[in-house]
């Protein structure tokens, strides 16, 4: 139910005794508890890069949002939505009163709207300012400016959302930069200026549930520093973010492993901040792994794991989209559709059956239960996957064109071991089929999500006749055209100058061999449709070295002989 809203000005003062506008509302309020808030969000998911990209929404990759988008992610079975907003661009006025423009405001309402009509719980939040304007850790920063500038945002927004549903929550800013211990007091008091700001701001503020936050949103910041503020009567939880480990995360110096040890340490860190706020409600507001820069089965055990420890340490999930990650907007489709089914299972405490892979970071090739790889000129084999059943039961496969396999001519199965006969392999492989993906296996399962195993026939991808090589040209990416053998993305790049020096972070000899002497992904490396491309940073950094470097291009299945090299040569 939405509320109507009249707005008068009151004849109390501000922050720095700046005049307030206070909403009042009729119609009623559903006053809910920020346990049952938290509990009733899980699983949300994030509506990045739109009303947060800077300047404006539509200025990064996503169209301005529309109220389609809001049914399909109700449709797909999430709970919330997280609605981040950048307020940086949109300041008509400066000090003292910080004038937002109203248009802005007001698409934020209509947005926000959008999802409540859509039946979704929303929290939404000030974002990139975290960094733009509000940065208390900056040097130099000016506090007093920084804290007037906080106030009247959320005075503002307060007004503009002060009669939405009891449905809709506040989170007062997006990571916030800390540093130390001085740097959190300021903030755990920029905490108790939001909720000032809200109570100011009239309406229903004083009693909707809100989301402080921590020291860079980062669990142990936050268990160590966090102190909630007092005196306000808002029910609150406490929201943090996590992107651990952060080089499988993020394809960092090469890691496509997912090891024990990284498994042991994310549970182990969920453990932590709960163990810190036991009384406290929880929500997890950001977290991920991308389909455009981790391997499916490791991927999908992470989703997995951070979401059903989640649900065992009663904290809610909100998972980050940034619309090239998960859920494709205009097609209406999710990227990796088991990893949506792993989301909405896990967050029901239902287990998941899940495909095995390596674990161990020492290893000198990595393999993968979410595909049979089959490599150009060898004759077709039986193939043997390994599913961590973790209680459940296979039962079915199914082709992408509908037709279930047979158990008895098609595969075997052996508790989590799964053998797929020759003759059924043969139908879609061979020693001289063209590489590429040939089929789309989909195991169903007595509970939980189905699983997905990719037929490839594969070799080594290549590069046009006589290019094996360039100049370095600086200030530009360098696009380098490929065709693809088999699985089309790039696993890991490995970047190291002619006299034996590591271009990026020379310490990396010292990790395991998938991972010695490898960059990172986005920043230094990149691949868009059919090209390989070195980021201009990577390209320069090949000039100011004044040697020529040699890029080694690693493919899945990361074994030895299916990798490319380029070599970019300085004048």
């Amino acid at each position: 139910m939405k509320s109507t809203s009249l707005v008068t000005v009151a004849h109390a003062s501000g922050l720095l005794g700046v005049a307030l506008a206070a909403v009042n509302c009729t119609g009623t309020f559903d006053a809910i508890s920020a346990a049952d808030y938290v509990a009733a969000i899980n699983p949300g998911w994030n509506l990045g890069n739109t009303l947060d990209a800077t300047p404006d929404e539509g200025s990064w990759n996503n169209p301005p949002v529309t109220a389609e988008t809001f049914a399909d992610i109700k449709k797909a079975g999430f709970k919330s939505v997280r609605i981040p907003v950048t307020y940086a661009d949109h300041f008509t006025g400066s000090s003292p009163n910080w004038e937002i423009d109203p248009d802005w405001l007001q698409r934020v309402s209509d947005v926000v709207d959008m999802a409540v009509d859509a039946g979704l719980y929303v929290l939404t939040n000030v974002h990139h300012d975290s960094w733009q304007w509000a940065d208390v850790s900056a040097a130099g920063a000016n506090l007093t400016a920084i804290e007037e500038r906080m106030y009247q945002t959320w005075v503002q927004i307060g007004e503009t959302l002060g009669c939405k549903p009891s449905t809709v929550g506040f989170e007062p800013i997006n990571e916030p930069p800390v540093n130390d211990e001085d740097d959190a007091a300021e903030l755990n008091k920029i905490n108790g200026l939001f909720l000032k700001a809200l109570k100011d701001s009239g309406g229903f503020n004083t009693k909707r549930v809100v989301t402080l936050v921590g020291p860079n949103m980062d669990s142990i910041k936050t268990s160590q520093w966090f102190e909630a503020p007092t005196g306000y009567d808002n029910p609150w939880a406490l929201q943090y973010h996590y992107y651990s480990p952060y080089d499988f995360i993020f394809g960092a110096w090469g890691k496509t492993i997912l090891t024990d040890a990284d498994l042991a340490a994310v549970e182990s860190d969920l453990e932590n901040i709960r163990g810190n706020f036991t009384d406290v409600p929880l929500v997890l507001g950001e977290f991920d792994a991308s389909p455009l820069s981790t391997e499916p089965a490791a991927r999908r055990k992470y989703m997995d794991l951070v979401i059903r420890k989640a649900k065992e340490l009663d904290t809610a999930v909100i998972v980050w989209d940034n619309g090239l990650d998960h859920f494709d907007r205009d097609a209406k489709t999710w990227r990796d559709p088991h990893s949506l089914e792993i989301i909405l299972n896990a967050a029901e405490g239902i287990s998941n059956s899940l495909a095995d892979f390596t674990t161990d970071g020492s290893a000198t090739s990595q393999s993968s239960s979410a595909y049979i790889f089959h490599k150009v000129g060898d004759e077709v084999t039986d193939q043997t996957i390994t599913i961590s059943l973790n209680g459940n039961t296979l039962k079915s496969i199914t082709a992408d064109d509908g037709t279930e396999l047979s158990s008895s001519t098609d595969y075997s199965v052996s508790e989590g071991e799964i053998t797929f006969s020759t003759s059924f392999l043969s139908k879609h492989l061979s020693s001289t089929a063209e590489p590429g993906s040939k089929l789309n296996l989909t195991l169903g399962f007595s509970a939980g999500a189905t699983a997905g195993v990719n037929v490839v026939q594969w070799d080594v991808p290549k590069l046009p006749a006589n290019s094996s090589s360039s100049t370095a040209v600086a200030g530009a990416d360098l696009r380098i055209p490929v065709t693809w053998a088999g699985v089309a993305q790039p696993a890991a790049v490995k970047m190291v100058r002619e006299d034996g020096v590591i271009l990026f972070d020379d310490w990396t000899q010292y990790l395991g061999p998938l991972q010695a002497g490898y960059a990172t992904y986005s920043g230094q490396w990149n691949w868009d449709g059919d090209d390989l491309i070195l980021t201009a940073a990577t390209v320069d950094a090949v000039i100011a070295a004044g040697v020529a470097t040699t890029f080694t291009f690693d493919f899945f299945p990361r074994v030895a002989g299916n990798s490319l090299n380029y070599t970019l040569e300085v004048e």
